[in-house]
């Protein structure tokens, strides 16, 4: 594997919804034999029930799902402690700058709020507006 990239709601959305342009970005990964993840929060945060469930699925069946161990929540609260940020608000992004800052590098997340994502992953991640 030659790094990570990580997929937050949007990114996950934009799979969901076959967006031509998330695709390329997964055609890319392939061909660099980069690991494509998502945290398993993001699966609920993208839920839509608009959406068929077998649709969802298959897309979510495309990255590699990863669950928030304890390590990656210490590391969350760390980075919302580090940005003074408050878990009620943030939680979610917190815990994917945790599973992009635990991921091997390097790390790109595609994102739709790339401020927040920023602030908390610091300047070893790669954050790209989807």
């Amino acid at each position: 594997m030659s790094g990570t990239l990580v997929l937050d709601r949007e990114g996950l959305s934009l799979l969901v919804r076959r967006s031509a342009d998330l695709l390329e970005w997964l055609v890319a990964a392939e061909a660099e034999d980069v690991r494509v993840v998502t945290s398993s929060v993001t699966l609920v945060e993208a839920r839509d029930a608009r959406v068929p469930q077998a649709r969802f699925d298959y897309a979510a069946s495309r990255v590699n799902v990863i669950p928030p161990s304890e390590a990656i929540a210490r590391l969350a609260c760390k980075l919302l402690a580090g940005a003074g940020l408050h878990g009620h608000k943030y939680a979610l992004d917190a815990l994917v700058a945790a599973t992009a800052l635990s991921s091997p590098a390097p790390v790109t997340v595609l994102t739709s709020d790339p401020e927040d994502l920023t602030v908390l992953c610091g300047p070893g991640i790669r954050v790209f507006k989807v």
